[in-house]
């Protein structure tokens, strides 16, 4: 059973970059140091910063926020708990980045890990936007290796991030490729997190992105001291792949290592709630401009792929939380209100929206399914009292680089992430991360 898992993981390879005396983290860290950087890298990588900042600086204002919060006084803030507390903070609000293909929100994991090991080291930005850059990069190919099975019970985030946190800290830390490997080791052998806490909308998913964020730097700063890790931990016989991934693809691993970064692949988030809800939310608010009031609707029906009903396909939320993943409530929101906001999703929201989410039906599409997770499509179908059906459709999300938001919209959207979490004049935060690209100072944070 062993020798033919190894077969299949060597064939799998066949076509992928060329590095077969390598292990995939020996590849992994070779095509990131390989990979040349440019100014438009950067720039995307500040941009990224400044949306995992203003989520990490918003999510202080929450419940769960305030517990961490709680948690963190008193304590010794080295550079792994510091990661933990802030990649926590920047995974509350459901707004921060995903990285579609790989289904991992890497920002929250990769930003505050760099953020934490350059606060530390004095690393300056050009420096700090690099590990940013290598941080996705691990996080998402690792992620697009695991494969659709592993998603139904693991969040990608959590078993894949300690990947990108580990490149992060490790790139600030100047680890050379066998350390990077032995970084890259030890934290995929810290790769957890299970969607068990969707049950009851338990606060479990925030710890996920702070352990992430951590294990990699602890693995980062462990191999700097010569601390070893298995060099398979991917694909080995008792590697991460065997454990979790039944229809793994080894090759995504080091696949195309001339493609842009990853960071240019990953998308921002316009609305607090799971992606998988974003293009019907975007199909219903066209639809909403169309019809009279919601009292002229007589039912509506959502088209989405299997994973986004696999996690969202909630009738009766009864949570905030899990109100954020419902495609029923999410898309009665949309129809109902001018904006979605964080509001949308409160006790007195859910309770308004009750009658119209009940007329609420959600079906599976082939043509979705066929093109996820490439693309993360939906589509809203509306009848009317009178007999009228309207219907929009979405074969992208809102803030994919496919359909991407401009650089106005994601500085309007931290400048409301960063009010919301209590910074009257939030320009100056906001001025200098966009700067680090020229060379300029991490300017110190509200956290």
């Amino acid at each position: 059973m062993i020798a033919a898992y190894g077969e299949r993981i060597m064939s799998s390879l066949t076509n992928s970059i060329d590095m077969a005396e390598l292990s995939l983290t020996g590849g992994l860290a070779r095509l990131m140091a390989q990979k040349p950087v440019e100014t438009r890298d950067l720039d995307a990588a500040a941009l990224f910063t400044l949306d995992a900042v203003a989520n990490a600086v918003a999510g202080q204002s929450t419940a769960q926020g305030g517990i961490i919060g709680k948690w963190a006084e008193g304590r010794a803030m080295d550079a792994g708990r510091r990661a933990f507390v802030m990649g926590a903070l920047t995974h509350i609000l459901e707004v921060d980045d995903l990285h579609k293909a790989s289904v991992v929100h890497p920002g929250c994991v990769v930003v505050p890990a760099a953020w934490a090991m350059a606060e530390s080291s004095g690393a300056r930005g050009p420096r700090f936007l690099k590990a940013v850059l290598w941080g996705f990069e691990a996080a998402t190919r690792v992620g697009m290796a695991v494969g659709p099975a592993h998603y139904r019970i693991w969040h990608n985030t959590a078993t894949c991030g300690p990947y990108g946190s580990a490149a992060a800290a490790g790139s600030l830390l100047g680890l050379d490729e066998a350390q990077m490997v032995d970084a890259l080791g030890n934290a995929g052998t810290q790769s957890a997190g299970l969607w068990e806490f969707m049950a009851t909308g338990a606060m479990t998913k925030h710890l996920h992105a702070g352990r992430g964020a951590e294990a990699g730097v602890v693995a980062a700063e462990l191999a700097k001291l010569g601390f070893t890790g298995p060099p398979e931990i991917l694909e080995g016989p008792r590697g991460f792949f065997a454990a979790a991934c039944p229809d793994v693809d080894p090759g995504a691993v080091l696949a195309d290592p001339e493609h842009r970064w990853q960071v240019h692949e990953t998308s921002i988030k316009p609305w607090p709630s799971c992606r998988h809800t974003h293009p019907i939310i975007d199909a219903a608010q066209r639809l909403r401009t169309q019809i009279s009031s919601v009292e002229a609707i007589k039912s509506v029906t959502v088209e989405t792929y299997q994973a986004a009903l696999n996690l969202c396909d909630n009738q009766s939320p009864e949570a905030e939380y899990a109100a954020k993943f419902s495609l029923q409530h999410t898309v009665a929101a949309a129809l109902s209100d001018d904006q979605v906001t964080f509001a949308s999703f409160d006790e007195g929201a859910r309770a308004r929206l009750a009658p119209l989410r009940a007329k609420v039906t959600v079906k599976f599409s082939e043509a979705l399914e066929a093109a996820y997770p490439g693309r993360w499509g939906g589509a809203v179908s509306v009848t009317l009292n009178d007999g009228a059906t309207l219907r929009e459709a979405r074969p992208d999300a809102l803030g994919d680089p496919e359909a991407p938001l401009s650089r106005e919209q994601l500085i309007a959207k931290a400048q409301d992430l960063l009010s919301f979490g209590g910074m009257p004049e939030p320009e100056g935060l906001i001025d200098a991360i966009l700067a680090l690209p020229e060379g300029g100072a991490l300017p110190a944070l509200p956290l």
